[in-house]
């Protein structure tokens, strides 16, 4: 299992995605899913307190709640990162985001509070902004998350789906006030590139532009590091599914996709690695690194993922992949 860095931890260089687990993916799957990723040399786990409400007959905080019985019965400690998010999950039992917790300070506060009671932790490992909220002011919530940190409640603080220019403002305030500031940025992202003049089909989603990759890359020239962690890193099978790639994001289709998968089974071909693998792969070779994160629902789909880990590609073939399209 390859790996990389959050802050000053080593963390594995693939995540696990536990959206599902303990809701739609059942008990005894979602921890037959955990061990064999851990039995791997897997180290890091992702989730939020907001997952999944939106699913009939769940409330959210499902997934942590999960993850702390199966910490508990495992015996887990510090040997996995569990990387959670606040501020989306609904206030009100049956709506939606109209009502979500938000990132007011007393929202973070309580709601960090929650989620170290669900993970069985007394200090989370990674806290995420889940989303802008841009009714409060960005000192309020960098100033509650930035006591929590002094608090110990909190190892590292993270920001997703967030417009780069707010990145920008994330730092200047965290650096005026001598606040920690965020080093793992989460956001959508895979080899297929969407149309970035039409807004995504998923609400909520926010892609990786190609001035996040720049403002990363200089934030790391300036000794600034963070840690690009990819959700729907695989676009939900669409690689090798024809009935999930039949079904894809209208953004997806133009051009340059048709392109990138001529590429992308070219060099399927060279290494003998799966779709999946090679994406996996390429996006784990980028520069910035990136931190793939897949979402599973079998043994099957998670060591293919594993398996990806092992696959390193020469710079041409990562370089034709980029160029593609």
């Amino acid at each position: 299992m390859r790996h990389t860095t959050i802050g000053d931890r080593s963390v594995s260089a693939l995540c696990l995605g536990a959206m599902k687990f303990g809701s739609q993916t059942d008990d005894a799957t979602s921890a037959a899913l955990l061990d064999r990723f851990v039995e791997a040399g897997g180290t890091f786990v992702d989730t939020a307190d907001c997952y999944q409400f939106w699913v009939e007959g769940f409330e959210g905080h499902e997934s942590e709640t999960f993850l702390g019985r199966w910490r508990r019965e495992r015996g887990i400690t510090d040997e996995v990162v569990i990387a959670t998010k606040l501020g989306a999950q609904p206030t009100v039992p049956g709506t939606g985001p109209e009502t979500k917790e938000g990132l007011s300070a007393a929202a973070v506060a309580t709601a960090a509070e929650r989620s170290r009671e669900r993970l069985g932790v007394d200090r989370l490992d990674v806290l995420y902004a889940h989303h802008e909220d841009r009714s409060v002011p960005m000192e309020e919530t960098l100033g509650a998350f930035a006591k929590l940190v002094a608090e110990d409640a909190v190892a590292e603080l993270g920001l997703s789906n967030h417009r780069t220019w707010r990145l920008e403002r994330a730092r200047a305030v965290t650096e005026a006030n001598g606040w920690p500031r965020p080093r793992v940025l989460q956001y959508r992202y895979s080899y297929l590139q969407p149309r970035f003049d039409r807004p995504l089909a998923s609400t909520g989603h926010m892609h990786v532009t190609p001035e996040l990759l720049d403002f990363v890359r200089e934030e790391a020239a300036e000794g600034r590091e963070h840690t690009l962690v990819a959700y729907t890193s695989l676009l939900w099978g669409a690689y090798t599914r024809p009935e999930k790639a039949a079904g894809l994001d209208p953004v997806y289709d133009h051009p340059g996709t048709p392109a990138r998968l001529a590429v992308l089974d070219e060099v399927a071909r060279e290494t003998g690695a799966t779709r999946n693998q090679v994406v996996l792969a390429w996006l784990m070779d980028s520069d910035p690194r990136v931190v793939p994160l897949v979402g599973v629902s079998s043994l099957d789909q998670l060591n293919e993922a594993i398996e990806a880990t092992d696959l390193t590609l020469s710079a041409e073939q990562w370089g034709r992949l980029a160029d593609a399209g």
